[in-house]
């Protein structure tokens, strides 16, 4: 009987290889000790490899320094593909290009009309990628996919919005498809908390953890939710829709078609409408700058919003128990104004076990999360020997 797996040491040396290319994809960049500590290879057989995939052109090496000493980290060569990472908000869509290794390499943004149809963003979002691609010399071909950050949660078996109403002219779009046909490559949707979600587990702050959670603090209120460090959707993608937990049943008509939900209380609207009869039409940006700046009416709305939430989330932390809660979404920009009361109420209103809980603490990556977690869900979701045979 062959001691190699696939019956060669060639099969072992395949899979050795797409554990490497795998391990470079997922952290985007990693010295070859630190790839032989991810794959659990020897350094020998790490050397190896990486010098035959830098001779393919697939990866690409060069030199850095870790605690003092000199390496040589490891990347996904560019000319492996690009990557296309957008965010579609309730007021404005980014979308970002980056290679293989994660390095930006474009970064636009647009504003968006509220109540935006569907058919009129996917077509800015073609345009502008292909106006992007040009700008640094490259094409649709060279896109190994597209990852669609949505502020809904999302179907994974049909890909449409899953909550009728939170995105009323969008609901029965096949997004995906629209968009894979235009570019032809491959095109993920997802909820925008739940890529943020990824990134803090993959890159983050949750990256050390199995289970942790993401609170997604903006015009809209949701969470991601990790556990054994997989994104938990759910039935039908509808786990960690926090905004849409009721928590005054004689409340307002929420978008989702019930009363009293989180988000009529914590979201945009919400937030605006007590501040209108004394401060005119502020917007929901306006209320977080004059919060931030220390006036006192924006500071206390918020601080009622965070308080709310806060006991929401902390309800949710009897049902998964994460290690690490981390928040992002416009209403962190208020700083402590926000971030204080809402760690407190979920200190006051979480279990309390043997081990402290530890308090929620900022996205690592500010307003870049859904964009990261948008790169890595399609890095992931890219099969390593996809890459091994187009370098071949």
């Amino acid at each position: 009987m062959s001691r190699w797996p696939g019956g060669s040491q060639s099969g072992l040396r395949e899979a050795n290889t797409a554990k490497i290319v795998d391990a470079v994809k997922r952290f985007g960049g990693l010295t070859q000790v630190e790839l032989a500590e991810a794959t659990r290879l020897s350094t020998a057989t790490v050397s190896a490899i990486v010098k035959e995939l830098s001779q393919t052109g697939l990866v690409e090496t060069r030199p850095t320094s870790r605690s003092g000493r000199r390496a040589q980290l490891v990347t996904i060569a560019r000319r492996a593909g690009l990557v296309a990472a957008v965010q579609i908000g309730s007021r404005s869509m980014r979308v970002r290009l980056t290679d293989v290794g994660q390095d930006v390499l474009a970064d636009r943004s647009m504003p968006l009309p509220a109540d935006h149809a569907e058919d009129t963003v996917l077509d800015r979002i073609t345009l502008l990628l292909i106006d992007m691609l040009a700008m640094i010399a490259a094409d649709a071909d060279d896109l190994i996919g597209v990852c669609i950050g949505v502020p809904a949660p999302v179907d994974p078996e049909s890909g449409h919005i899953a909550y009728r109403g939170v995105m009323r002219r969008w609901e029965d779009q096949p997004v995906a498809e629209v968009v894979q046909q235009r570019l032809g490559c491959p095109v993920l949707v997802e909820k925008d908390a739940n890529l943020a979600a990824l990134a803090e587990a993959t890159l983050g702050t949750a990256r050390d953890v199995s289970d942790s959670l993401f609170v997604h603090a903006s015009y809209t209120t949701s969470a991601g939710i990790v556990l054994g460090s997989r994104l938990y959707r759910g039935r039908s993608g509808t786990a960690g829709e926090i905004g849409h937990v009721q928590v005054d049943p004689t409340g307002s008509i929420c978008t989702c078609g019930q009363r009293g939900c989180l988000e009529t209380f914590v979201g945009a609207e919400a937030i605006t409408a007590p501040l209108r009869a004394t401060y005119g039409q502020v917007t929901f940006r306006d209320v977080i700058a004059q919060a931030a700046s220390g006036d006192p009416g924006s500071a206390r709305v918020i601080a009622d919003a965070a308080t709310l939430l806060g006991r929401v989330v902390a309800g949710v932390c009897q049902s998964v128990a994460p290690e690490v809660i981390t928040v992002g979404g416009e209403l962190v920009e208020a700083g402590p104004i926000f971030l204080l009361p809402f760690a407190s109420a979920v200190r006051e209103h979480a279990p309390q076990s043997r081990s402290p809980h530890r308090d929620p603490v900022p996205s690592s990556f500010g307003k870049d999360a859904v964009l990261v977690g948008a790169t890595i869900h399609i890095l992931q979701s890219t099969d390593p020997s996809q890459l091994l045979e187009d370098h071949s």
